[in-house]
């Protein structure tokens, strides 16, 4: 028996967005724009700075009005800020005369959620993103990691459906960022995180295809859903895999124009291939190593 098909969590239909520039022509930021998303998945919007990935995501929280185009979001039109939609923000965007409790706080408070439940609920975000212990510090008191994790906690205490994140890593060091990566992709596949889906914009190509489960390819001026991508790796994923490895090159010859590399199949080792480990395990070893 075929299993039925669901309707789409958000539907984005022929989008546009323009800007009046002078009195000959507008400046178009995206045209034709078409996006749907599903419950259970991870979507990745990935193209170059400039192509519209960000105003996309403004529309589809129901921060911007299209110029055309439709929002469908749970089927209905979008006609201003979307219910259930959270989102985390390239820069930290925290209160900082607030502790980190009443950051977290604070979308509970504009639902009207009583005092008692926003203290339950902010606690069990903040634990869940691993800051706890620290509910009583300030964001100056932080590291950017921290202070990022604290804008994951506020968008994840509301439990919405829909998760999206404007290049939350971009602003981390390498280190921090992956750390972060890992432990949001884990939380994802043990089922804790409390959203249905999440969209993400990106400029990283390997970012996208260790985390998503689909990738839209924008192109620029104006921005275009170019290619559409499904990662065919179950998580968690192995970036040294030559399948992956193959995956990463193939988009970037896509968003270059360049002829894709060949195929070819790994050439045989006598390297011993070490199992994946998680960088805040390996951070642990090394503190261990190297402790007097």
């Amino acid at each position: 028996m075929d299993q039925p098909v669901t309707a789409p969590l958000l539907s984005v239909r022929a989008v546009r967005q323009a800007y009046h520039k002078d009195s000959t022509a507008d400046l178009v930021v995206l045209d034709d724009v078409d996006v749907s998303l599903r419950t259970g998945e991870i979507v990745g919007l990935l193209g170059r700075s400039g192509s519209g990935k960000s105003t996309l995501l403004r529309i589809i929280a129901g921060l911007l009005r299209p110029t055309s185009g439709t929002v469908l979001w749970r089927g209905q039109a979008l006609r201003g800020p979307a219910d259930g939609v959270a989102m985390v923000f390239q820069s930290f965007a925290l209160f900082p005369w607030l502790s980190v409790q009443e950051n977290v706080e604070l979308g509970l408070e504009a639902l009207g959620v009583a005092r008692a439940e926003r203290e339950r609920r902010a606690e069990a975000a903040i634990d869940l993103i691993g800051l706890g212990g620290y509910e009583s510090a300030y964001p100056k008191e932080l590291s950017g990691g921290m202070r990022q994790r604290v804008g994951l906690a506020r968008a994840l205490v509301v439990h919405p459906d829909l998760l999206l994140m404007d290049e939350p890593f971009s602003a981390l060091d390498v280190l921090t960022a992956e750390t972060l990566r890992t432990d949001l992709i884990d939380l994802w596949s043990e089922g804790k995180l409390p959203v249905k889906s999440v969209l993400m914009v990106t400029h990283n190509i390997e970012e996208a295809v260790l985390m998503c489960d689909r990738i839209l390819v924008f192109s620029s001026n104006p921005g275009r859903v170019a290619s559409e991508l499904v990662v065919p790796f179950l998580h968690p994923r192995n970036r040294h895999d030559p399948a992956f490895r193959q995956l990463v090159d193939d988009i970037y010859a896509l968003m270059t124009r360049r002829a894709p590399a060949p195929r070819t199949p790994p050439a045989p080792t006598l390297a011993m291939q070490l199992q994946p480990i998680s960088t805040n395990l390996l951070a642990g070893l090394v503190e261990t190593m190297a402790a007097p």
